[in-house]
């Protein structure tokens, strides 16, 4: 599991990766809001640690901004701002659960674990994005109710792109996580980038609305508009 954890005190985060790192969890710490904001718009993660107060752009901003472009990692507040107003707002903004410092380390461990399962839970059975819809148990997909058939690679593929939408997806990433290769090499690079012209076609041929598109330099995000 991949946790990105955004938090400017320097004891405070580190004292959150080496434990996050004994639970072997993959753990990225990032201390400001740009920073953070850069990461989880260009990687993907399985939940995110998120505390408010932040150098630059605070952290509501940052969830807001990144529902706002369609990101669905589960969030997890950790803020000394510990009023009712405070949570609710936080809430409002995007996030999935709330909690206030100082808290056990044990806490956050299992409300961590419950957001991850919430997470895996709600894409259980069904992935969309606009008018495309990914039906996992029959393994059908449909684009504006015409039904797209996709090699085995080419669903998991679209399966990868969609539990991650809005995100930018690195051939690293796509090697690591879908091709199950440990080593990113060239003739690889060019395997994934037959599957995903490949895949473009059978999703975007024909439409207005393009939903797989190439960050230059960087990978691939699945989100509705220009990247």
């Amino acid at each position: 599991m991949r946790i990105l954890v955004v938090e400017d005190e320097r004891k405070v985060a580190n004292a959150l990766r080496e434990g996050l790192e004994g639970e072997r969890y993959d753990v990225l710490v990032e201390r400001t809001g740009e920073g953070a904001f850069f990461r989880i718009t260009t990687e993907p993660f399985d939940a995110m640690l998120l505390d408010l107060t932040l150098p630059g752009r605070d952290g509501l901003e940052i969830l807001k901004a990144m529902r706002a472009r369609g990101i669905t990692t589960p969030v997890l507040v950790l803020t000394a701002r510990d009023t009712l107003q405070d949570r609710v707002i936080g809430l409002d903004a995007g996030a999935d659960d709330y909690l206030v410092k100082p808290f056990a380390f044990t806490e956050l461990l299992a409300r961590l674990r419950a957001l991850v399962r919430r997470g895996q839970s709600g894409q259980a059975t069904q992935l969309a994005i606009g008018d495309l819809e990914m039906h996992l148990i029959t393994r059908e997909v449909t684009r504006g109710g015409q039904r797209v058939d996709l090699t085995v690679r080419e669903f998991e593929l679209l399966e990868y792109l969609l539990s991650h939408q809005g995100q930018v997806v690195s051939r690293e990433t796509l090697a690591r996580d879908v091709w199950k290769e440990t080593a990113r090499t060239a003739p690889l690079d060019n395997v994934i980038d037959v599957h995903i012209a490949r895949l473009r076609r059978k999703v975007d041929t024909d439409q207005a609305a393009k939903l797989i598109h190439t960050v230059r330099g960087v990978g691939f995000v699945l989100r509705e508009g220009e990247p």
